[in-house]
């Protein structure tokens, strides 16, 4: 993981101040989970809305209809997953491209309540006991619950599974489990999972969502990338057919154990899912317009303001629908890899964001449609505004020493251009950073006292960042920096980005509404900076930083949690590790008019495959019956 910065002891005693500063933080009073008691759910701050004999959540439909095929688009994707390609069958290792939600395959512990933004009831587990010290969590596991093969699931896969995920698993799995001491099957229905202390309160929240492997069969199999033969499953769907990088069936299991369990009611309702792969979005247009793939999100702004007027469309066989966006923190934005000497001084980093003209971009190539970031946590009440209150400054107040000056003025926000495309002011800005930081320009471009370049290549896997970021480096190459775009394969660019093997790459993310520690350590904590895979794109490696990650993880209740993400919101901008990009207000939704779904999309998460169905009657009317 590398070796980790020195500090004198005045800033330990700094780093130490902030995380007591949150620790005394004035808050609301919040109903803390019981402790020694079987209990149905969990939450961040132990308000649940479901009781324990509720019979299915809010946001479905139980009597929707079964069957049929989902072909689609996943708009979104985790662990070592690709959009692009597939090259493995195992989602959970660091190495390999696996499809996109082979995580159906696999029953959980608890699911998450999409209407709660925080809430875990039970699946495999029927209860849940935390001990006295809220160090060890006992489960009682439902003993009906099966792997497809109609062998039991039981406290030994179980704790197989999250010693094989800590020790061997995708940066995702892992980094939540550092401090997992042991998991132990007290029984063959009893798992016991315990941690060191140094774990948060919320870091269960996110290990009771990770998949239950089969012993048996990682026993008999590899755990690494290598496979291609389908894994041993247990949830509602399993492998069917698959090609090799272009599509994969998920197949409904008829007598899945699960399906009448509450969290399940309503749900999986397609008898097939099919996943596509293309990496052309042209291509994946014209297959959309075709009838192959059913339903899609848009994110090409022209493509969604000018071409959905193909005879499908027209004729209303095809549905242009936004639903409202998800009430999570997201971040979009280009890492700049501080790995690479070049790119450490601040006033560099700046210098490239001040080459980005948004406005214009926003103008003729988005149609209008997207709005500025300017947050690492967009379209959440953990974005930064304004000065930081009395509360945010008993946090920033002790690592002053230790974080920009800019932290403790008006949030930092990008410049806005005058839209012309090559904005003269804002160029000029950066041609001063850049001098100031030791970059003096000579011939064409700039060169420090050793006589290195300063060069910045884009790294992108698609044809329409070329477009979009190709006046980016017009731009850069202005002011003197010698500035390319390199477009690569699907494969290459996985292994590029996990291996830190950029200088510029962006990126999009979601967090939980309720971001823990371990959410938050996997982007921007010192000790991911050199793992492999992790989330910490641009090599973020600052104490001060790690020290209000911590404080979030100490908050005990959401006022204290929102004091705690703002003033990390607040360093993380000042920093300029990340430049935002731009962000859409909605799920913008193309399919073919053939589904039902719930009237009430909930606020904190969007399934389609598991939430919409099949409406036959809409399907005979245009031809997909």
């Amino acid at each position: 993981m590398g070796r980790q910065p020195v500090l004198p002891r005045r800033d330990f005693l700094a780093l130490g101040a902030a995380a007591t500063a949150a620790a005394l933080l004035p808050g609301l009073a919040f109903a803390e989970t019981p402790t020694g008691v079987k209990l149905h759910g969990l939450s961040a701050f132990g308000d649940l809305k479901y009781k324990p004999d509720f019979t299915h959540f809010d946001y479905v439909n139980v009597d929707a209809p079964q069957g049929g095929t989902f072909n689609f688009l996943p708009p979104n994707w985790g662990a070592n997953q690709s959009p692009l390609t597939f090259n493995t069958l195992n989602s959970f290792v660091p190495k390999g491209d696996s499809p996109q939600r082979m995580e159906m395959c696999f029953d959980q512990l608890m699911v998450r309540a999409f209407d709660e933004p925080d809430a875990v009831y039970g699946l495999v587990a029927e209860s849940v006991t935390i001990s006295d010290d809220r160090n060890s969590f006992t489960f009682s596991l439902r003993p009906q619950a099966r792997f497809h093969d109609g062998t039991p699931l039981s406290a030994e896969d179980a704790a197989f599974t999250f010693k094989l995920l800590k020790d061997k698993g995708h940066p995702d799995y892992a980094l939540p489990l550092t401090h997992l001491v042991d998991a132990v099957a007290v029984d063959a229905h009893t798992l016991q999972l315990k941690f060191s202390g140094k774990h948060t309160a919320r870091t269960i929240l996110n290990v009771v969502l990770f998949p239950i492997l089969s012993k048996a069969f990682y026993t008999a199999n590899p755990f690494d990338s290598s496979q291609m033969n389908p894994p041993l499953g247990s949830s509602a769907y399993k492998v069917g057919r698959w090609s090799a990088g272009r599509w994969i069936e998920y197949e409904r299991v008829p007598d899945y154990w699960g399906n009448d369990l509450p969290v399940n009611r309503g749900q999986n309702n397609f008898g097939r899912i099919r996943v596509e792969f293309y990496q052309d979005r042209n291509v994946a247009f014209e297959a959309f317009k075709k009838g192959e793939i059913l339903y899609r999100e848009e994110f090409t702004s022209r493509v969604w303001a000018k071409q959905y007027d193909f005879p499908a469309a027209v004729a209303g066989k095809v549905v242009k629908h936004e639903f409202p966006a998800d009430t999570v923190p997201a971040m979009q934005a280009t890492a700049v890899n501080q790995r690479r000497e070049q790119f450490r001084d601040p006033r560099v980093r700046q210098a490239i964001a001040l080459c980005f003209d948004f406005e214009w971009t926003r103008r003729n190539f988005f149609y209008g449609s997207y709005q500025r970031s300017q947050s690492c946590f967009e379209k959440s009440d953990f974005r930064a505004e304004g000065t930081p209150s009395p509360q945010e400054l008993a946090l920033l107040e002790p690592l002053r020493n230790q974080i920009p000056p800019e932290t403790f003025g008006e949030a930092v926000t990008q410049a806005v251009s005058n839209g012309s495309g090559r904005d003269r002011k804002l160029l000029s800005q950066a041609v001063k950073l850049l001098a100031d930081a030791g970059w003096k320009r000579s011939g064409d471009f700039v060169k420090n006292d050793k006589g290195g370049q300063l060069s910045a290549e884009i790294l992108v896997d698609d044809e329409t960042f070329e477009q979009v970021y190709a006046p980016w480096v017009e731009n850069m190459k202005a002011v003197g920096i010698h500035a390319s775009i390199r477009l690569v394969d699907a494969a290459q660019y996985q292994l590029r980005q996990n291996s830190f093997d950029f200088d510029l790459i962006s990126a999009a993310f979601s967090f939980t509404a309720t971001p823990t520690r371990d959410d938050l350590e996997i982007f921007f904590h010192s000790r991911t900076a050199a793992i492999s895979g992790s989330r910490n794109l641009p090599g973020t490696a600052s104490p001060a930083i790690d020290a209000l990650i911590d404080a979030v993880g100490a908050a005990k209740d959401r006022e204290t949690l929102t004091i705690a993400m703002r003033a990390l919101d607040r360093v993380l901008r000042a920093r300029r590790d990340w430049i935002p990009s731009w962000f859409a207000a909605n799920h913008r939704s193309a399919y073919w008019d053939m589904f039902g779904f719930p009237e009430h999309k909930p606020d904190f998460g969007f399934p389609v495959e598991a939430l919409w169905w099949v409406d036959k009657g809409k399907a005979a009317k245009i031809g997909k019956a």
